[in-house]
């Protein structure tokens, strides 16, 4: 398995992880009779600050994962991995990790620097498979 597969795995996990996280506070918060059902309606109330921004952070790495997928999938299938696209995928990885923290904690400016870095990684991962 190539080192950016290997981070892609990793990122996989951490969504996972991420998304038991926030699900449980929020199941506890809204109640599993609003959790369990269709929610056709809006709850009878807002998830707690911290809760709100644990899903807000998972909500965000699910739009980041796509990218970054599609970037891995992209160096991979074309046989293009290097140090450099290695090394793009584990800051990815290390970004989204400290992500989830630095939302959750309303780290600012910290939260937006720590995404841009994992968003630059991938882009530059997509540029290198490209030159």
């Amino acid at each position: 398995m190539t080192p950016e597969l290997t981070a892609l795995a990793l990122a996989i996990l951490v969504q996972a992880v991420q998304f038991v996280l926030m699900a449980i506070p929020a199941n506890m918060e809204l109640g599993t009779e609003y959790t369990t059902s269709p929610r056709d309606t809006a709850p009878d109330q807002q998830l707690s600050r911290r809760t709100g921004r644990m899903q807000r952070a998972l909500n965000n790495h699910f739009e980041g994962l796509i990218l970054f997928t599609a970037a891995v999938v992209l160096v991979t299938v074309s046989d293009q991995s290097t140090w450099f696209t290695a090394l793009c995928a584990w800051i990815y990885l290390i970004a989204r990790i400290a992500y989830v923290p630095a939302y959750i904690r309303g780290w600012v400016p910290g939260r937006s620097m720590i995404w841009a870095a994992g968003f630059a990684a991938t882009v530059l991962m997509t540029l290198a498979a490209l030159i």
